[in-house]
């Protein structure tokens, strides 16, 4: 079974979130083994960009720490590709095929650090407008849920 995994930055604190992500996981349950794992989102009191490249910098360590080498790293990003459902089915069955376990990695409130970018195999995005990140946790779960229903042709509504 092929192992995805989310690594966040920050914390799901609303029960409705926690509620919809508890149940793609059980969803999920019979297509892959997934796990979530988060990392300390960094507060800063002013936003200067010094700062914020200092709060990249530690959330993408952090980051990359749960990350290993032979994963397929996918970045949520604002300016990343944009894919169809179907085609993002074809990619996790073309990675699924390989062998591949498949890591998904999702920034905080100020993006993430260049060096995250580098290490990532494709950078994904989810719409032209922007969502929280707790949210798009709750969004990339559905999409790879839809995924591997697409994959296994399986009605799932539209």
């Amino acid at each position: 079974m092929i192992n995805i995994k989310l690594v966040c930055v920050g914390k799901i604190k609303e029960s409705f979130h926690k509620e919809e992500i508890g149940e793609y996981l059980k969803r999920l349950s019979k297509y892959c083994k997934i796990n979530i794992f988060e990392v300390e989102e960094y507060k800063i009191k002013e936003e200067s960009p010094s700062l914020i490249e200092q709060c990249l910098i530690k959330e993408g360590e952090n980051l990359l720490k749960n990350i290993k080498d032979d994963e397929y790293l996918i970045l949520l990003d604002l300016h990343g590709l944009e894919m169809t459902s179907e085609r993002f089915s074809e990619k996790i069955d073309e990675l699924v095929s390989l062998g591949k376990n498949i890591t998904f990695a999702i920034g905080g409130s100020y993006g993430l650090s260049n060096q995250v970018r580098k290490r990532s195999n494709v950078q994904l995005k989810l719409s032209e407008m922007t969502f929280t990140h707790q949210m798009t946790r709750v969004i990339i779960l559905e999409q790879i849920y839809r995924a591997f229903k697409i994959i296994n042709k399986e009605t799932y509504h539209k």
